[in-house]
């Protein structure tokens, strides 16, 4: 990860003559290139560069990550997952939903909260939580179960 101070003492090269060397840090070898010739475009980009660095930094920081497969806001936690090749760990409201479906296909594709609980081990409002949170971005429907009039999540894809 690039640092924003490595970029400004790379910036200052300027006073020695070489300009664009920040440029070419964060990766914009073709404006590196045309500052480096020009002497960071007459000094007048150079100028400029001292207000776009930050933004600079970061969105090399951004493509980085990207590329290597990690997360920009935990760079650190993916280096050390790409090391040892650990697969991307699954949140534990992930591995809730996840349990549910499964609770739900077992059972026809529909699940109460209360079948949820018995099924998954957790409480009844990380449950219904979980539920309403699948049910909101339309992976399931919302029914009353005709014998109790429970209330019960359908999901039609099971």
């Amino acid at each position: 990860m690039n640092s924003k101070g490595t970029s400004y003492l790379l910036w200052l090269s300027i006073l020695l003559g070489v300009g664009g060397l920040h440029r070419f840090y964060n990766g914009k070898l073709i404006s590196g290139f045309i500052w480096l010739f020009t002497g960071g475009l007459f000094g007048i980009g150079q100028f400029i560069d001292l207000f776009l660095i930050p933004d600079m930094v970061d969105g090399h920081n951004l493509r980085q990550a990207a590329r290597l497969g990690g997360s920009p806001y935990a760079p650190y936690q993916a280096s050390i997952s790409r090391r040892v090749d650990l697969p991307p760990q699954k949140s534990t409201a992930e591995q809730l939903r996840v349990k549910l479906l499964k609770a739900a296909q077992v059972r026809g594709g529909k699940i109460s909260v209360t079948q949820g609980v018995a099924d998954t081990g957790a409480d009844f409002a990380e449950v219904e939580t979980a539920l309403m949170g699948m049910a909101k971005k339309g992976h399931a429907d919302i029914q009353n179960d005709p014998k109790s009039g429970a209330v019960v999540y359908a999901f039609p894809e099971l």
